[in-house]
């Protein structure tokens, strides 16, 4: 979809950079600018000790933001590295950073910077808070500005006497598919009317997004809240999560409580229940709920997850298992749509990896593993018409790797 784009890529860490990956998915030629020593930092986080100093295993948190790019090593603080990143602005039509205000203006890659060499290009940052107001400048990661600031583990805990932790990247791949749908909008706009725009997305915008119901109801009424029900008492014993006899759940969503009330007590086993007084009408379902879903639990805890997915089998109403990471992969609906694809390492080691889950005519995607350190240095500045000598110059003057 987006063959023939150029994304030049400034950034560092998940958020921003999962944005260049899902772009590197749709077609697009994206060009990694990573500092010249070290690379990306989070090419350092070994600490969770999936990833050893040897490279024998998958840095899984390089590849889920960095496949299917190309890498080049600059440092930005020498006059021959902000050279070298002009010159690549020049020839792409996307910019793309998660450099923060003061840095940009230091290294030259601000708005202004950009726009100088290539008038019409996409300007993209991703930021924690936004590019106004008092913490422009302040630093922000997916677990500062989206989960806890942004109110995401308050609405998650609830009563809970401890806040939920928050999963790895959890906010920032949220943050970079959205980045990706604005970085596309952008680029309609300017291949039919030949402006660039400037984008903004911000982990702090986003929780708000993904609240809006929330959101929206604290400011109603005087700060009213949406009710919150127990599993014992939820107003919909259709809605709700079971366990069963081998300790797994299955989770109902029947938001149609009446037109299904019916057809699933006779598939779970409960038909008596269907003419119950204590349950004929809606209005009597809900009086007695507390009743019908301790009914619900005893049968539910009275076969294993096995059964209930065959038992369930034929219900025509919404419903699910509650699943591991691990048994998704095997999930059959993921299999055949392939949303986790098999893939492999530049050093050929392989492993699954999710896809973004846009699909284009049905087609799914098989990603391109991460880029190492400055692997396309040489090659990048090349097609950018660089002459060697004068690629051989920055790297003696330490501007490029």
């Amino acid at each position: 979809m987006l063959s023939g784009v150029r994304v030049l890529e400034v950034a560092a860490w998940t958020f921003v950079p999962s944005a260049g990956a899902v772009l590197a998915e749709w077609g697009a030629e994206v060009i990694k600018v990573e500092p010249r020593d070290g690379g990306d930092p989070q090419r350092g986080l070994v600490t969770m000790g999936i990833v050893d100093e040897g490279g024998g295993a998958v840095n899984y948190m390089i590849e889920i933001p960095n496949r299917g790019k190309k890498s080049i090593g600059v440092d930005l603080s020498t006059p021959g590295g902000r050279e070298v990143v002009h010159a690549l602005a020049k020839t792409c039509d996307v910019f793309l950073t998660s450099y923060l205000p003061d840095r940009r203006r230091k290294f030259g890659i601000d708005v202004d910077d950009i726009r100088g060499v290539n008038p019409s290009i996409v300007y993209v940052r991703g930021s924690g808070h936004g590019p106004k107001g008092p913490d422009a400048d302040k630093p922000g990661y997916d677990g500062v500005s989206y989960w806890a600031r942004g109110g995401i583990a308050t609405v998650l805990t609830e009563d809970a006497d401890e806040l939920v932790r928050s999963r790895p990247a959890f906010g920032d791949l949220l943050g970079g598919m959205t980045i990706a749908g604005g970085i596309a909008a952008a680029l309609y706009k300017k291949a039919t009317t030949g402006e660039g725009s400037v984008v903004d997305v911000s982990l702090l915008g986003l929780a708000a997004w993904n609240l809006s119901p929330d959101v929206a109801v604290s400011q109603i009424h005087g700060g009213s809240a949406i009710p919150k029900f127990g599993h014992a008492d939820a107003p919909n014993p259709l809605v709700g999560t079971y366990r069963t006899k081998d300790g797994r759940y299955v989770q109902l969503m029947m938001l149609q409580l009446d037109k299904f009330y019916a057809e699933a007590m006779r598939v779970i086993g409960l038909p008596e229940l269907i003419d119950d007084p204590r349950f004929a009408d809606p209005a009597s379902r809900f009086e007695n709920r507390v009743s019908l879903i301790a009914l619900l639990d005893k049968a539910f805890a009275e076969r294993t997850l096995a059964q209930w997915r065959e038992t369930l089998a034929v219900l025509s109403g919404a419903w699910g298992i509650v699943q591991t990471p691990g048994e998704l992969c095997d999930d059959p609906a993921v299999t055949a749509n392939g949303y986790v694809a098999h893939t492999q390492t530049v050093n050929g080691v392989p492993f699954a990896l999710p896809t973004n889950p846009v699909q284009f005519n049905e087609r799914s995607v098989t990603p391109g593993g991460a880029p190492e350190h400055g692997q396309h240095t040489e090659e990048i500045l090349m097609d950018a018409g660089i002459e060697w000598d004068t690629i051989e110059e920055l790297k003696d003057s330490g501007a490029i790797l």
